[in-house]
């Protein structure tokens, strides 16, 4: 096929391709997304890529013809087979491929499928996805030739890398929840190679997600797992996103560690071995975090929202662990600097493993603060930005302390609030935290006062 092909506009995303199954996104579209990166790949040089998928029932076929839109552009494909996200990167540097791509729903309901990409080492994202949709609305596909493809089994390789970095001290007792999506055997896996007691749920990979939806940013999600903790008497409990490569954690009590609270634990024990380095973290995590790693004699970044582009700040700036209130945890310290959550979670074992001190401990000595969740507030796609830059306009009039590093992050005697555009869906995002109940209302209401004057009814 030489035609042109046109893809639905709303699959294309900032960080990935995503859609719903035989109604936006077919097979021929995963033929063109291969046909198309293959372009790309013949363009910088390489003919090879790496292919892995995820459990979800149409993730072979897709595979299946995204290898055929890869191999005529003459690429060798080496297919992976299933795993989790992480696997599809660690193949993809340790093969030395020219590039890689992940056919996965990530944590989308069982309908949802989607492609995650590396150009080489690099992540793939933003104009380069949209590059994709110009090359197949052209047809601007390199010439036609034949490739191949080869059968890779890296689970294995991937699984011992991974279980290598335990660092085994005092014994414990750990409950797992995969929530039945593609890291699951994964998780198996190395739970065997540890030391310790410990029990496993929901590690069979299941397309529908049948006990519960695998995103472990949702506390209802984590309930199951809160409850084995606490009958089982627990140190902690690990859970993971449907392609493993974000984390959730709750502490022996059962409580929920969300990505700031486990970023600072994480980066006392880097800084402790690498004083002075840079730690990144999302513009939405707490200034806990934040002020923790200055105090530490680390240099804190705060950066913007997305895996991607946090990858890419990481390869720019050197930094060695990096991290997002979404659950992305990335390692460049003795690992290869992308999100794996099943690296992350033998990091934090390890840690827990080497202290006298609970995870529960831990968690209850960080300074107090209150937030919101994440409010996500309806808004127009054509509008999002403009009210963001509205609100930063009347901000910056008014000597507010703002950073502008991602959308507006404000900064009062109370605490901050931030106010962003979503890359992937027509809402505003916000969050506030604040000392107490009372600062947390006066920045609620700062921020619905400025929400109001752009025409927003804000939800609060």
């Amino acid at each position: 096929m030489t035609e042109a092909h046109r893809f639905d506009p709303t699959i294309l995303r900032e960080y990935d391709i995503r859609g719903t199954v035989d109604d936006n996104l077919s097979q021929r579209d995963a033929w063109a997304i291969g046909r198309a990166f293959g372009t790309i790949l013949r363009e910088s040089g390489t003919t090879t890529a790496c292919v892995a998928r995820d459990g979800r029932a149409s993730s072979p076929l897709l595979e299946a013809a995204l290898v055929k839109g890869l191999m005529a552009c003459g690429i060798e494909v080496w297919r992976l087979g299933l795993g989790p996200t992480p696997m599809l990167y660690f193949g993809t540097a340790t093969l030395e491929a020219g590039g890689g791509i992940m056919v996965t729903g990530s944590h989308n309901p069982p309908d949802m499928n989607g492609f995650k990409f590396m150009l080489g080492r690099k992540p793939f994202f933003g104009a380069d996805i949209r590059r994709l949709g110009t090359i197949a609305g052209d047809a601007a596909w390199c010439e036609e030739a034949r490739g191949k493809v080869e059968m890779r089994d890296l689970l294995t390789d991937y699984v011992n890398r991974v279980a290598r970095d335990f660092r085994p001290g005092r014994d414990l007792a750990i409950a797992w929840d995969a929530g039945n999506g593609a890291a699951g055997e994964a998780m198996a896996r190395i739970v065997k190679r540890l030391p310790g007691r410990h029990i496993l749920l929901y590690e069979e990979i299941d397309a529908t997600f049948p006990n519960h939806h695998p995103d472990p940013t949702v506390p209802e999600n984590l309930a199951d797992l809160i409850e084995t903790v606490r009958r089982e008497k627990c140190d902690a409990g690990i859970a993971f996103d449907g392609d493993g490569d974000r984390i959730g954690v709750v502490d022996g009590e059962g409580r929920i560690l969300w990505g700031d609270q486990l970023m600072v634990i994480l980066a006392r024990e880097l800084l402790a071995r690498r004083p002075g380095e840079t730690i990144i973290a999302d513009v939405k995590a707490s200034q806990v975090l934040f002020d923790e790693i200055a105090r530490l004699g680390g240099r804190p970044l705060m950066w913007k929202t997305g895996h991607s582009l946090i990858k890419s700040k990481m390869a720019e700036t050197g930094a060695p662990l990096a991290g997002e209130m979404s659950g992305h945890i990335f390692y460049a310290d003795g690992y290869l600097g992308f999100d794996d959550a099943l690296y992350a979670a033998i990091r934090l074992l390890s840690i827990l493993a080497a202290s006298p001190t609970s995870l529960a401990a831990m968690r209850a000595a960080l300074p107090a603060v209150v937030n919101t969740p994440e409010l996500r507030i309806p808004c127009d796609e054509a509008r999002k930005v403009p009210v963001v830059a509205e609100v930063a306009a009347r901000l910056a009039a008014s000597g507010a302390d703002v950073s502008d590093v991602d959308g507006v992050r404000v900064r009062t005697e109370d605490g901050w609030w931030l106010l962003r555009a979503s890359n992937t869906q027509a809402v505003l995002v916000a969050r506030c935290e604040a000392r107490d109940d009372a600062g947390l209302d006066r920045l609620k209401a700062e921020l619905a006062t400025q929400l109001a004057a752009s025409g927003i009814n804000p939800p609060f």
